[in-house]
């Protein structure tokens, strides 16, 4: 790997590779990066029809066939498509949402707070929604997204503006998901999940971009909150089924490829057609559930703090997925080109004026958001123009981790893990202690480094950082 500019690394095309590796950090960052990370870099780097480089952002490691915290673009006619390099947890995003209140406003108040969206927000491994969907709904929610949810009563019609893609993707079709990945669907609408998905109250610490922040409704000294979650078992259900086809696809089609867990068909494909038109099922899920778990939470903060979500000015500031394959139009060697670009925990980050920005962010670039590791920092930016020709548009989506699950919970107890946040004035309310110790903030890289890195390699821009407050774990 050589650095070929500030914050940009290179790995040459060599063996199978089609086009270079890409690695986008600090030296320290670089340095953070397992081997196995880099041989999943390479081995997507050999994918039919991939185009300009296989990337990996500051945030990367080691994950299933494709790193956590990659991007790749391949010919929208001659590529390929695969469930490994898009995730397990189809959209799995975040979602930021501003308010008018101040840290004083919920001063002896936090605990209530968060055990009131405990109550309100189902979480934990294997927790079921407070709504029960039945088939006729979910086909629904397969359809719409977001828009089902706001029809129905789970927020503000001024949400979907705010929301990528409208909080829907078109190209859904349910005929293609499994009965078994609906069962699942059925019991999770409406829930937080486990893991590193959270619900977090923040205090915004510093603004570094004055104007573009003051678009985005961001002042220093107010709280946000942010959602952190995606499909649930639904959108694991429909990677799991598709990936069996995949593997029969490659035999018919004489794909062959490094790692079996980059299994993967055609674009054009039946088989490419239809796992993508399932995975815009667990697209459009994954949004609606967002939409759910934001109508919960300010009901959350009606019923506490005894004022309106109207009077708090809970609006959405910008929902953004970090899992997910899009047909996006891109320039590559100095012609406009229709590609599907996977991006696997990366975040789209596109600048001012490009036509999938919503109208209201035309001028600035929609905003993209980089949660850290639990009790750490986590941070709103914006795209640059550089960064739509060298990334497709795309940074990271948080911190990465650098230990394992398993270390995590032989190194520091649950229980400790809260005194310690606490102690900082972060409370924390979880389902488990063992998630505490799984997601406690040493498990993950520094989310300063991470966005340094974005800025030095001038892929992103700084806006806002946040600090948090009190955080929901699963």
């Amino acid at each position: 790997m050589k650095q070929i500019s500030k914050g940009i690394w290179e790995i040459p095309k060599q063996g199978k590779m089609l086009v270079p590796g890409r690695v986008y950090g600090t030296k320290k960052i670089v340095e953070e990066i397992e081997d196995n990370a880099i041989t999943q870099l390479t081995n997507v780097a050999e994918l039919p029809g991939i185009q300009k480089y296989s990337i990996a952002m500051p945030d990367a490691h080691q994950g299933y066939g494709m790193i956590i915290g990659g991007v790749a673009a391949f010919d929208a006619e001659n590529g390929i498509i695969t469930p490994g390099s898009i995730g397990f947890d189809v959209n799995c995003g975040i979602r930021l949402v501003k308010t008018n209140l101040t840290e004083k406003d919920v001063k002896g108040k936090e605990k209530e707070i968060l055990n009131e969206l405990f109550n309100q927000v189902p979480a934990g491994l294997g927790s079921k929604g407070q709504f029960r969907a039945n088939k006729e709904q979910l086909q629904e929610v397969m359809l719409k997204g977001s828009a089902w949810a706001i029809e129905n009563g789970f927020g503000w019609k001024e949400d979907l503006e705010k929301t990528e893609e409208n909080g829907k993707m078109q190209e859904a079709d349910p005929k293609n998901v499994s009965e078994k990945a609906i069962q699942r669907g059925l019991l999770q609408l409406g829930s937080l999940g486990s893991g590193n998905h959270f619900l977090e109250i923040q205090k915004i610490e510093e603004i570094f971009d004055e104007k573009t922040a003051k678009e985005f409704g961001l002042q220093k000294g107010k709280l946000c909150l942010m959602i952190h979650c995606g499909s649930r078992g639904f959108g694991h259900q429909i990677a799991s089924d598709y990936l069996d086809t995949m593997e029969k696809a490659m035999k018919k089609y004489g794909i062959k490829v490094s790692d079996k867990q980059l299994a993967c068909a055609p674009i054009n494909s039946e088989e490419g057609k239809k796992y993508f038109s399932a995975m815009a099922c667990a697209v459009n899920y994954a949004f609606a559930n967002r939409q759910m778990i934001l109508h919960w939470t300010r009901k959350s903060f009606e019923k506490v703090l005894g004022k309106t979500a109207e009077e708090m000015q809970l609006h959405l500031v910008y929902d953004v997925a970090h899992n997910i394959a899009k047909f996006e139009e891109h320039e590559i060697d100095g012609k406009k080109m229709k590609v599907l670009v996977h991006r696997k925990g990366a975040t789209r980050a596109f600048p001012a004026g490009k036509k999938e920005n919503p109208l209201s962010y035309m001028k600035t670039g929609h905003p993209a958001l980089i949660p850290g590791s639990m009790g750490t920092a986590s941070w709103v930016v914006v795209g640059t123009e550089k960064g739509l020709e060298e990334t497709f548009g795309s940074v990271a989506h948080g911190a990465g981790r650098v230990m394992s699950r398993s270390k995590a919970i032989k190194t520091k107890r649950g229980e400790q893990v809260q005194k310690e946040l606490e102690l900082q004035g972060k409370f924390v309310k979880s389902r488990s202690p063992k998630t505490l110790a799984e997601e406690m903030p040493e498990a993950y890289k520094d989310v300063d480094e991470v966005i340094k890195s974005l800025e030095i390699s001038g892929i992103a821009k700084k806006v806002a950082r946040m600090i948090p407050i009190g955080v929901v774990k699963g």
